[in-house]
């Protein structure tokens, strides 16, 4: 798995994936603190606009869509009452 931050760009098996905004603003968000752990509250301000906010149940429906299209790439990890961590995958 590659991320190119300034170009937005998220390629797995060099095989680009496509991502909404938001889904792009969390993978951003973890990719940024690779290992540390990410408030579910820090990505609820990095997903919401100016103009309109964002629940905490919307932010669990990007992390899942984004752990739907990382696949097997990377893990986001649940830590509960804590946040959400990114781990790379494991190879084998």
């Amino acid at each position: 798995m590659s991320v190119d931050l300034v170009g937005k760009r998220l390629c797995i098996d060099d095989a680009e994936v496509e991502l909404t905004a938001r889904e792009w603003s969390v993978l951003e968000c973890l990719v940024r603190r690779i290992g540390s752990i990410v408030s579910k509250e820090r990505l609820q301000q990095a997903v919401a606009s100016p103009d309109q906010d964002i629940t905490p149940n919307a932010v669990e429906v990007h992390v899942s869509r984004l752990r739907a299209k990382l696949g097997t790439a990377a893990i986001v990890r649940s830590l509960r009452g804590l946040g959400y961590r990114l781990e790379e995958a494991k190879s084998a």
